[in-house]
């Protein structure tokens, strides 16, 4: 597991966008986002590929097809004009910011040491907090793979979701559902408090 921000997702003075981009370009994006001045979050995880000869390990990015970017709404060109950006994602013209929230528990899952992967995306289920361990104060759903337990955390904005390794008693719930959150981020985007 590798994650790539200087300094976590708190310390920029601006919200996080998710930034479309061409297929297989994300690296390349990244690069050049951060050489403009920009910071920028590739989240990625290592996993183990098997050839015919040999297991190799490398590099996947989690949210292919997206780069994270910090910036001023308002001055999105430098953004748009990067070569490999197809458009930066939102509600109409207007872009829409990630919830800083999501964007903490990405951050914090991937600092932990826990496994993590690409994971699909869950609308239903009961929201928890974990109370213990490196995943402290992450908000999720849990569910039930393989005889072990999973924390799934989710960018609502592109519906995707990763998940990281967990035991069952480092949780517990919240009376939040998902559908709740859901219906509490929408109200907080239509009203622009979005961050």
């Amino acid at each position: 597991m590798t994650y790539e921000v200087p300094s976590g997702p708190g310390a920029s003075p601006f919200p996080w966008f998710a930034v479309r981009v061409k297929s297989n370009c994300e690296r390349t994006v990244a690069t050049l986002l951060e050489q403009r001045g920009y910071q920028r979050f590739l989240p990625t995880c290592k996993v183990r590929t098997h050839w015919s000869d040999r297991i190799k390990s490398a590099d996947r990015i989690l949210f292919p097809g997206y780069v994270f970017c910090s910036f001023n709404p308002s001055c999105r060109l430098p953004i748009l004009s990067t070569p490999g950006v197809l458009h930066v994602v939102g509600v109409g013209k207007e872009p829409a910011a990630v919830p800083e929230g999501e964007m903490r528990a990405l951050w914090t899952t991937l600092q932990s040491s826990a496994a993590v992967g690409p994971w699909p995306y869950l609308q239903s289920g009961d929201w928890v907090v974990v109370e213990r361990g490196a995943l402290a104060g992450v908000e999720g759903i849990v569910t039930h793979f393989k005889g072990g337990y999973r924390l799934v955390v989710s960018i609502t904005l592109l519906q995707r979701s990763i998940a990281a390794e967990i035991e069952r008693d480092w949780v517990r719930p919240l009376r939040l559902t998902a559908a709740r959150h859901a219906r509490e981020w929408r109200n907080a985007a239509a009203s622009g408090h979005v961050a």
